[in-house]
């Protein structure tokens, strides 16, 4: 076996010194890092409650009373909106719908 080399106390200090410089560093990075992430993760959790708020509503859409399947036609501006499911197609003016009124709910 081969004895160890000594190390200068130049390298020892640059290596120890650079240690402590990470450490310092990586404690400054967290502490800016810190507040950014917990409002990232207010907004997601509050985008989240939404979203599952949406698929409740949608699912209980679906389940199936038959106002949520019935097309609600608007007659205005020349445009006609149809909503199936809350989609709404959007129709040119040329589209005709044979309704007495704008209010017409068709089934």
């Amino acid at each position: 076996m081969v004895p160890p080399v000594a190390v200068s106390p130049l390298i020892k200090t640059a290596r120890w010194s650079a240690l402590l410089l990470g450490v310092i560093y990586g404690k400054q990075r967290f502490d800016y890092l810190k507040p950014i992430a917990e409002e990232e993760r207010r907004v997601e959790e509050a985008e989240k409650k939404a979203r599952e708020e949406q698929e409740r509503i949608y699912k209980q859409l679906s389940e199936g009373n038959a106002e949520s399947h019935a097309a609600f036609v608007c007659l205005s501006h020349k445009i006609r909106f149809v909503c199936f499911n809350a989609n709404i197609f959007m129709f040119p003016h040329s589209f005709s719908v044979s309704a007495a009124n704008s209010d017409t709910i068709l089934k």
